[in-house]
């Protein structure tokens, strides 16, 4: 109560933070005539004049007013849009670094265009991160006319792209593109051999569209590259069968509130039972360790089965399983759950299923876009999230206010107690809206309860359009007619959608898909006119009908996307209303609480068909989402702590791929690594100080032939007068140098650079993926610590760090080791010996067998202890071209790795 008074006196700190930036707006408007009187070329010229400045010494802060007084002018000059004071308070607000809370229609798209330009100015690019494909492509094609009326280029990055357009695309001024696109092709570069390769800059400056869609719900699951492993899918389909033969409470218990699911006693003694009876288990329990892949299999179909529903986690099409994201209602396709899980739901729905992946690279959107050297986000529903917005990214909420007064009426929550009384309540309004001629949005929490009202309204005969996961291909037009007269549109969570709803429906769009291309100019023209006329009768109905009205058919767990659907609403001072049905039989309802409700309402007489209306309710259901995001907030927080450990490890291995990649060569680094692995193993057998008895001299011998390739006597030295650990460590230096030196010879520096460089990237790739596989198995089985009293996280930290220590020691080992015995043939050579080969099977064959035909090649064993090949004549760079005419690159040919 006192802060509400403190705030009413003084303002909040929001106000008052706003209120500093108004000598800004002042300036940038007074600049709004000189801007005006430049001709077109003289506009674009102040993109270089700026440019100079910055690189004399001036800052971005400093060009600020001129710069947003610049993209103004081309705004007007190209689009036709003039940016309002308010869009120009939401861009100061996003070069700072911020997150500008902009409600729906307030222009965010253009907004963007202000410090995008400003912050492109530096020349290391300025990145637009949406949510999909249609959103990237629309915004850099419509606010690129402004950026090239500038003088700046515009770049796309969306799926289907091939490297080249990708380097091309992230090396323009400016650059659209979704997250998914970003993490992956950062991913993607960390797993290329060459700096040329890559395709993204050092990351600079982004501004997140639908912030909280992408950093806080999308966060929930890492971006992952992964390969094929070899997998029997047939077990998957066996145990899946058995999950149907059990019962809830008495086999297995369902927390809803948790989203977890466990066996009782009864459940595993049944489970084992069936599997034994089925063959799948052949000796032993079920716990036994030869076992644990079966019931790890076991837990992931009883997940399947009693957590994911269809329709509202993920729909089937095409024969696959397709991940539906829970907050923006859109499919996923490509994104799969992980350790079997999406394995499970193709058995439970009886499509193919694909083998499980493994790991190849991966990061969490909280770690890729903390690389930024400066981010910012905008969306129209940030502030309940505010905490974790500072907490994880440093990101602070500033509340933007509209460019009119919102009018929009939000009423209080309608409670009924049945989910039947409830849907009755809607179809009543849904039709009351229609007979006035005022549109109706209705948002729902699923696909399958978007297709269940869709189908009672159809069965009454009233005309709507549905908007959900499987009518994603129409969304844009859907969304963007929403607001005809009498419309009724059904969609599953609004958020991102992109697209504004205009009362009396989007004249451009109705021009773009009525307008036959067989139309001469004289139709257009006309069909147009008659087009916009329409939409501008429909307008002043809806409007007196009361504008837009929002119908939330039940509450979601996150107020902000309960937010997103009032916010469809009350666009730039338009009309609207909005009104929430809930039921105790709603799944926020039930899992916190309701029964205690039910029974209290039943007690106070409550009738059937009759409602529950008071803010009190309304207080109670925000309570209670407050807890819920609360409680998520501290588990995305956990999580995040766990992932620190690994993205330290990452960024480790990445600099390190990138500084091996800049190098123009290694030798050096190659030479120390066999120093410190010699010394490991002096340390291991032969310590210093030790006496000459107790040396382990085979041990040494094997392991030095093993790890370098060469002979050292130590059985023969031991006998010396006066050979110590120090001399043998100094004899098997020298045989190591002098052998290294001689392949050196034989290949060629310029060769033998090439192979210390591709063979330390090979090696190190291949034992990083292993490394991922086993930080996943600890990850798994950590928090089993917790019961012995000890904390998981540092627990994971301190053995995190040990296989952190030993993945860099096996890179040193694996890589002198293979380069001590790596061989390279010309190829006239290896057809040479293939055929001396050849020759000699074929004589032993007819010898053996005399109708024997010959073995294929890959049934001959590997040759060894042919000599290194000796070159004649001048040495080939790696990257020249092939002098045997082939026309490729002498590494990709003649000199490549055997």
């Amino acid at each position: 109560m006192f802060g509400a008074i403190v705030r009413k006196l003084f303002g909040s700190s929001n106000d008052r933070y706003l209120k500093t930036l108004n000598p800004l707006i002042q300036k940038i408007n007074a600049l709004e005539p000189d801007f005006a009187g430049l001709s077109d070329d003289e506009l674009k010229g102040r993109t270089e004049l700026f440019k100079k400045r910055l690189a004399e010494g001036e800052t971005l802060d400093d060009l600020l007013p001129e710069a947003f007084a610049a993209v103004r002018e081309a705004s007007k000059r190209t689009t036709g849009m003039r940016h309002f004071d308010v869009q120009l308070v939401g861009g100061i607000v996003l070069h700072q670094g911020k997150i500008a809370e902009m409600k729906t229609g307030e222009g965010k798209t253009l907004v963007a265009t202000l410090p995008l330009y400003l912050n492109a100015l530096s020349g290391k690019g300025a990145h637009l991160v949406t949510v999909n494909d249609y959103l990237a492509t629309r915004d850099a094609a419509w606010m690129g006319k402004i950026y090239a009326a500038l003088g700046m280029k515009t770049g796309i990055i969306i799926h289907g792209l091939d490297d080249q357009e990708r380097r091309d695309a992230y090396r323009a001024d400016i650059t659209y593109g979704t997250n998914n696109e970003f993490g992956f092709d950062f991913l993607r570069d960390n797993m290329k051999f060459s700096l040329e390769d890559m395709c993204q800059r050092p990351f600079n400056f982004a501004i997140v569209d639908e912030v909280d869609s992408i950093l806080i719900d999308e966060a929930r699951t890492p971006l992952i590259i992964s390969g094929p492993t070899e997998d029997n899918t047939d077990k998957y389909y066996k145990v899946d069968r058995i999950i149907p033969l059990l019962s809830r409470d008495s086999h297995f218990t369902l927390d809803e509130k948790a989203r977890t699911v466990i066996f009782t006693e009864d459940g595993n003694e049944r489970v084992e039972e069936i599997l034994k009876e089925r063959g799948i288990i052949k000796d032993g329990n079920m716990y036994d360790v030869h076992n644990v892949d079966i019931v790890h299999h076991v837990h992931q179909a009883l997940r399947a089965h009693a957590l994911f529903e269809k329709d509202r986690d993920y729909i089937v099409k095409d024969g696959e399983v397709v991940i539906i994201d829970e907050f923006t209602g859109r499919m996923m396709p490509g994104r799969r759950y992980s350790d079997g899980l999406h394995q499970a739901l193709e058995a439970k729905e009886g499509v193919v299923i694909q083998n499980e992946s493994q790991t190849l690279a991966s990061i969490t959107f909280q770690n890729l876009f903390r690389m930024y050297a400066k981010l910012a986000g905008m969306t129209g529903t940030a502030d309940t999230e505010a905490s974790e917005f500072q907490s994880i990214y440093n990101l602070q909420v500033v509340i933007i206010p509209t460019n009119r007064d919102m009018i929009r009426k939000d009423a209080d929550d309608v409670v009924f107690r049945t989910h039947e009384e409830k849907i009755k309540a809607i179809i009543d309004e849904i039709i009351d809206c229609r007979q006035r001629s005022q549109p109706v949005l209705v948002g729902t929490v699923s696909i399958e309860k978007s297709e269940d009202l869709a189908k009672r309204l159809k069965q009454m005969k009233i005309p709507h359009n549905v908007l959900n996961a499987k009518h994603h291909e129409r969304e844009a037009m859907i969304v963007a007619q929403a607001g005809r007269k009498g419309a009724i549109t059904i969609a599953t969570n609004m958020a991102g959608r992109g697209t504004d709803i205009q009362l009396g429906g989007n004249p451009e769009m109705r021009i773009q898909s009525e307008i036959p291309e067989t139309a001469t100019p004289e139709e257009c023209e006309k069909l147009e006119l008659q087009i916009r006329a329409e939409c501008a009768a429909e307008k002043l109905e809806v409007l007196s009908a009361g504008g837009l009205h929002i119908l939330g058919t039940e509450r979601h767990e996150a107020r902000r996307i309960d937010n997103q659907l009032r916010g469809r609403a009350g666009r730039q001072g338009d009309p609207g209303s909005s009104r929430f049905y809930l039921s105790l039989q709603d799944d926020l309802m039930r899992i916190f609480g309701s029964e205690r409700m039910d029974g209290m309402l039943q007690k106070l007489g409550l009738q059937e068909g009759e409602a529950i209306v008071h803010p009190w309710i309304n207080k109670a259901i925000e309570s209670a989402q407050r807890k819920v995001e609360g409680r998520n907030f501290d588990i995305r927080k956990n999580l995040l702590k766990f992932d620190d450990v690994m993205n330290e490890q990452r960024r480790a291995i990445y600099e390190q791929r990138k500084e091996l990649m800049e190098a123009d060569e290694i030798a050096e680094y190659i030479q120390d690594m066999r120093g410190d692995l010699l010394d490991i193993l002096m340390e291991t057998h032969i310590p210093e100080e030790s006496y000459a008895e107790d040396w382990k001299v085979q041990e040494f011998t094997d392991a030095a032939r093993k790890q370098f390739n060469v002979l050292a006597p130590v059985a023969t030295w031991k006998e010396e007068s006066g050979v110590t650990a120090k001399v043998v460590r100094e004899r098997t230096w020298e045989l190591i140098e002098a052998y290294n030196q001689h392949r050196e010879n034989a290949m060629g520096a310029p060769l033998m650079r090439y192979l210390e460089k591709a063979i330390l990237l090979q090696v190190l790739d291949t034992l990083w993926k292993e490394h991922l596989l086993n930080m996943d198995h600890l990850k798994e089985g950590i928090h089993l610590r917790g019961y012995a009293q000890k904390d998981p996280l540092n627990e994971y930290k301190r053995e995190a760090f040990g296989l952190f220590d030993d993945l860099l020691t096996r890179i040193k080992a694996e890589s002198i080791e293979v380069l001590a015995r790596v061989e390279v043939r010309q190829p006239d050579e290896v057809e040479r010996m293939e055929a001396e080969r050849a020759a000699s099977r074929d004589r032993q064959l007819s010898m053996s067998h005399p109708s024997a035909e010959p073995l294929d090649d890959d049934e001959e064993s590997a040759h060894d202890g042919h000599t290194p090949f000796r070159r004649d004549g001048e040495k080939v760079g790696r990257n020249t071209v092939c002098p045997c005419g082939s026309g490729k690159k002498y590494k990709y040919c003649c000199g490549k790795l055997s």
